[in-house]
């Protein structure tokens, strides 16, 4: 499973706007075990976030795997206006890809 995503973006002054994005993914650190098998459950998780405003990155991050299971990151992007496109784009450590877009309202 890649993942999905949801976001919101939305103005709060004349010229910042506030996204918002939870991303659905299991995050297994690669330290637990299966309960029934007793296996070591594979490492799975989020490790490079991109937001792009109009085709411009605004937001790099680079994660590991003590990330919480299905993560939220809120940030807020000044420049914006309302119509602007908003782009996430996410990769995980198995090279899962997955991307959602939004408008800021």
């Amino acid at each position: 499973m890649a993942g999905q995503m949801q976001i919101r973006a939305r103005m709060i002054s004349s010229d910042v706007a506030d996204v918002k994005a939870l991303l659905s993914h299991p995050m297994e650190t690669g330290t637990r075990k299966d309960p029934k098998t007793k296996a070591v459950i594979p490492a799975h998780f989020i490790n490079h976030v991109e937001a792009t405003l109009n085709g411009t990155t605004v937001l790099k991050v680079e994660c590991g795997g003590g990330i919480a299971k299905n993560p939220f990151f809120g940030f807020k992007v000044k420049g914006a206006k309302p119509g602007d496109f908003i782009a996430i784009s996410a990769m995980d450590n198995q090279g899962g890809k997955f991307e959602h877009n939004a408008i800021v309202i």
